[in-house]
């Protein structure tokens, strides 16, 4: 699309924002683009939106429900020289306003993202007297010298390389823009990616992104380094196979299928939305209001010492992150985790980074240099038209916000919510946000903005919290203290509901709760099928809070404790006491109830810098689970002496982890036994995890050894099909319902049924309801699930007999790909 030069007027003036904002609309108005009432659009939007990108531009624009308000897509640019405060002292100089009826527009938001990175083309931009320079520099046209001067400054193709044609509808977009990312990021090079003119860093998400790359689009990708070579055969490979990105597909699962309602007819007026969490919630409106976080441009200490701050802050919230994501995989699993693993990623980006750093090295505060570049790729982020990739910008605003904290000069804290239950209103709410919210308060959620798949939405669901997402600016006026119906299940907000729809809606809300009360209540009878065979179910947990909530949720127990959770989000080993103490903790609060303590699983993808492990090319085929332990016996016999000790408090079993061997085996039951001794314990039950093929070979062996076997079918499955679980082309494949690994399963039950011992399963297909028929119907005796897939997996063990599920795994282990057990009916 080419700018209009009738649409630019340069050496304009503006008393202010709001007058910029309409006399860049009257330039719209002018060239047929809009209708005059769009004007008031983009207006509004500035309540609710920061347009400002950064280097003295930005790019009002309307709200998407006022686009029949546009005539045709087009962009008009209004220069004021001597700027305009825009907000919090950003003073613009090209207002780049922009009607939107289609993506059009991108091509322009791409050259934007541009001129943004050059400061001085900006800069040059906002005092140039010729409005066809502007049109040809936004457009994509530069004059001979710029030409060569912007090929001299970008960076140059490496000599070894190869083409590839793109061949994904969407082009390289979001997921497999950040698993070729993910996959760059593995090796020692530097490697560059190619599409046309313009050429990005492969290890720089945002980089990648501005790369425009299309469906049909040639690219080149190049590399230099020590692992050039294995970096270029890597990639060429996963593009050969079609990257995704499987930790948003991850992050994406279902927490479970919502309760069917029939739609309410509202009487009163509504807001329609998305469906993002099902459920009805009633009660008083109550607006999120975030506090203001103050940085100075400028800053008199040197450029070293606030490149020395910038670096300092980033170390403290990659430290944050790790945190939350240790929390939240706790509690809520892996696939909740990977949103903030995610977050973490920007942290690293070199393009973000340089950014930064070369505004300081201008003179800017490290806050400001900061703040400069994460909004404006924010915005760069959020411009770019793909449902994830918003998503993405939205993590990248909650990254930054979080840093800049670290670096403000003045931190208003945002205000506390009321201590009484409300309707959560907000443009949007970042991950950090939704997951600090009490369910207890925060009786529903609405959201301007958002979409049914982002990270907000995905962890509300996992909260149980009733919400709605993409409402648009509407709910953003609705007062505090006004009293609103949130339909989650149909994607309503109702503001002005009747005595009617209160009385519909408390109905609809009373039999959803009372369907969802039924299922909690059964969640205490015995998984019993109906031909009387029982299956135990119970809990995976990490912490004293899960044991006690795995009670709550109907488990019979604890089928894995794991006991790493206790050495991480710390500096140092925790000592026998710390241990003790909470692992004791646990058995109490299980109330007489068994749990299986895993001894410590560390390694792989849990990495622990205190214990100083020599860091692996192949982390997960080298020293972890027992193979780390009996390294390390001092951590062992310290882990077995607390365990022992709390076992007075009420019934355990021991289970070690990544066993390949019978001289494993045997080495840690000597050690076990050792340590109970000398504190002088009672013998417990000693279990083994199968989770490499060769403890399956040998599992006639192994079963004479101990008093029962745990198949933990995520690391078996990974071992199995030599397909790492965290991959970002492999992932997809890597699927517990895989024949094989089916196979291997039963196998392991027909050594252990022989040897008169039992068979539990706690890794992610148990707390699958198709996954817990198969696995009942291979014979395994106990389910160890999630803690809120407990109540889902006992009712369906419930509404089969052993008969059918027999019948049903012959059929799972007769079929050659994952995707047909999938299709099984």
């Amino acid at each position: 699309m080419q700018f209009k030069e009738s649409a630019i007027r340069v050496g304009g003036q503006a008393l202010d924002k709001s007058d910029a904002i309409a006399k860049v609309g009257e330039l719209l108005v002018k060239s047929g683009n809009i209708e005059p009432g769009y004007i008031a659009s983009m207006l509004a939007r500035e309540e609710v939106a920061n347009t400002y990108l950064g280097n003295g531009i930005a790019i009002p624009h309307g709200i998407p429900k006022d686009r029949e308000l546009i005539r045709e897509t087009g962009v008009a640019v209004l220069q004021l020289p001597e700027g305009v405060i825009w907000n919090n002292d950003e003073r613009v100089h090209l207002v780049v306003g922009i009607a939107a009826k289609s993506d059009e527009h991108l091509t322009i938001l791409s050259n934007l993202t541009d001129v943004l990175d050059d400061a001085e083309e900006a800069k040059r931009l906002a005092t140039t007297t010729d409005a066809g320079d502007i049109a040809r520099r936004l457009s994509g046209g530069q004059d001979v010298a710029a030409d060569a001067a912007a090929a001299e400054d970008a960076p140059q193709e490496y000599e070894l390389g190869f083409e590839h044609v793109v061949t994904s509808p969407h082009g390289l977009h979001a997921r497999p823009a950040t698993a070729l990312v993910d996959l760059s990021k593995r090796f020692d090079a530097n490697i560059l990616v190619r599409n046309k003119n313009k050429v990005g860093d492969a290890k720089s998400l945002i980089g990648l992104l501005k790369l425009g790359i299309e469906k049909d689009a040639t690219i080149r990708i190049s590399a230099e380094g020590p692992d050039a070579a294995k970096a270029l055969e890597a990639i060429f490979n996963a593009l050969a196979e079609g990257l995704e990105d499987e930790e948003e597909a991850a992050a994406e699962a279902s927490v479970g299928a919502p309760i069917a309602l029939e739609a309410i007819a509202y009487e009163g007026p509504v807001i329609k939305a998305i469906s993002a969490s099902p459920g009805i919630a009633m009660g008083p409106v109550c607006q999120l209001q975030r506090g203001r976080i103050v940085v100075a441009e400028k800053s008199s200490a040197t450029a070293k010492a606030e490149l020395q701050r910038l670096e300092a802050a980033v170390l403290q919230g990659k430290a944050e992150l790790s945190a939350l994501h240790d929390d939240m995989l706790a509690k809520q699993g892996a696939g909740k985790a990977a949103i903030f693993k995610a977050q973490g990623e920007f942290l690293d980006d070199p393009e973000m980074l340089g950014k930064a750093r070369a505004l300081i090295s201008d003179g800017a505060s490290a806050g400001w240099a900061w703040k400069e570049s994460y909004e404006e790729h924010a915005e760069a982020l959020s411009a770019i038209k793909d449902e994830i990739l918003s998503a993405r910008a939205l993590d990248l605003r909650d990254v930054g916000r979080r840093l800049l904290k670290l670096l403000a000069d003045k931190v208003e804290d945002d205000p506390d919510l009321p201590d009484s239950p409300i309707i959560l209103v907000a443009d949007d709410l970042t991950p950090s946000d939704t997951a600090g919210l009490d369910p207890n308060l925060v009786l529903g959620l609405c959201t301007a903005s958002g979409g049914p798949t982002s990270h907000t939405a995905i962890i509300a669901r996992s909260l149980d919290i009733p919400a709605v997402v993409g409402a648009g600016t509407d709910c953003l006026a609705l007062e505090d203290g006004m009293h609103v119906i949130l339909d989650g299940a149909s994607g309503l907000l109702v503001t002005g509901p009747t005595e009617k729809d209160f009385a519909a809606a408390g109905m609809a809300r009373n039999a959803y709760e009372q369907q969802a009360e039924a299922e909690r209540n059964a969640c205490y009878q015995p998984a019993i099928m109906r031909d009387g065979h029982r299956i135990e179910v119970v809990a995976n947990i990490g912490n004293v809070e899960e044991a006690n909530a795995a009670v709550v949720a109907g488990g019979e127990g604890v089928g894995l404790l794991r006991t790493e959770f206790q050495f991480l989000q710390r500096d140092t080993e925790p000592t026998e006491d710390e241990q003790y103490e909470a692992i004791s903790a646990m058995i109490r609060a299980m109330n007489g109830l068994p749990m299986i303590i895993r001894t410590l699983d560390i390694g792989g993808d849990k990495d622990v810098p205190y214990l100083s492990t020599p860091e692996e090319m192949n982390p997960f085929l080298g020293v972890r689970g027992i193979r780390l332990c009996l390294l390390r016996d001092d951590i062992f016999r310290t882990q077995l002496r607390a365990i022992f000790r709390a076992s007075r408090h009420g019934p355990i079993r021991i289970m070690y982890p990544m066993i390949s061997s019978l001289d494993e085996l045997r080495a840690a039951k000597a050690i076990t036994e050792e340590v109970r001794q000398q504190v002088g314990a009672d013998p417990v039950e000693i279990g083994m995890m199968i989770e490499i093929p060769s403890a399956v070979m040998m599992a006639e062996e192994f079963a004479r050894e101990v008093d029962f076997f745990s198949i933990g079918t995520n690391d078996l499955t990974q071992y199995a099909l030599a397909m790492d679980r965290m991959h970002p082309q492999l992932a997809k494949m890597a699927d517990g319902l895989n024949p094989a690994v089916l196979r291997l399963i039963r196998k392991t039950v027909e050594a252990a049924d022989a040897a008169g011992i039992w068979v539990g399963a706690c890794g992610g297909i148990a707390g699958d309801p198709l996954g817990a028929m198969i696995l009942t119907g291979l014979g395994v005796h106990e389910l160890s699930v999630s803690i809120p897939a407990i109540a889902s997996v006992k009712a369906k063990v419930r509404s089969l007999s052993m008969q059918e599920v027999r019948a049903f795994a012959t059929r799972a282990l007769a079929c050659t790909e994952a995707s047909e057990v999938r299709a099984l009916k």
